[in-house]
């Protein structure tokens, strides 16, 4: 499920730099539309790693040989904190004017994000996950996991809604082999209208 996560990150961040890089001036529906699209990313990101701040860390902490990457790691959260921040002050800024400049202003304040994300997921990828395999079927990981579960139907359609927009044949597969397809679909289109709502035309009228 992380590198589903990750997926969905990776492909908000290249479709926000994609669309701000081709918004017409003083287009004020399209900037309103981008702000929401990128604070919805932006919640989920922050979600994703105060999880791993709270839970997942502490278990990593305690398995030989992992204390330096988990101050790598929390480093590097810190990093991409002010990265989003910066990003979501331009897009602020852009949805406020819906100027050209600001957009593009916008586009190279998500790119630099992008880069810092990219950096972390990469090394989250490559280093932590091979730590964690051999733990992955422990009660003690099961227990962190039921906490990194949503807390709400509401959140986890939210969630099962944006994870799925644009998602790939490869995270697909995996989605389906863990998760029954009905119960996905369900929580995606009920329980996870709001972000049908207020996401996804974002990207049905980019394409």
């Amino acid at each position: 499920m992380n590198r589903v996560i990750h997926a969905a990150v990776r492909r908000d961040l290249d479709r926000l730099a994609s669309a701000l890089a081709s918004v017409r001036d003083g287009d004020r529906a399209r900037a309103r539309q981008l702000r929401a699209a990128y604070a919805n990313l932006h919640d989920e990101l922050k979600h994703h790693h105060e999880g791993e701040d709270t839970h997942v860390f502490p278990f990593l902490a305690k398995v030989e040989g992992a204390t330096e990457l988990v101050e790598v790691m929390e480093a590097e959260h810190h990093a991409m904190a002010d990265a989003l921040a910066g990003a979501r002050t331009a897009i602020d800024t852009y949805a406020a004017t819906a100027t050209s400049g600001d957009a593009h202003a916008a586009k190279d304040a998500i790119v630099a994000a992008h880069d810092v994300v990219e950096r972390h997921l990469h090394h989250e990828e490559d280093e932590l996950e091979p730590l964690m395999l051999p733990h992955m079927e422990t009660p003690e990981w099961k227990v962190v996991e039921k906490k990194l579960r949503p807390t709400s139907i509401t959140e986890s359609g939210r969630f099962m809604a944006w994870v799925q927009d644009g998602m790939g044949e490869r995270e697909r597969t995996y989605l389906r082999s863990t998760i029954p397809v009905p119960v996905t679909f369900l929580l995606s289109r009920l329980a996870g209208r709001s972000y049908h709502r207020d996401v996804a035309p974002t990207w049905q009228s980019s394409t």
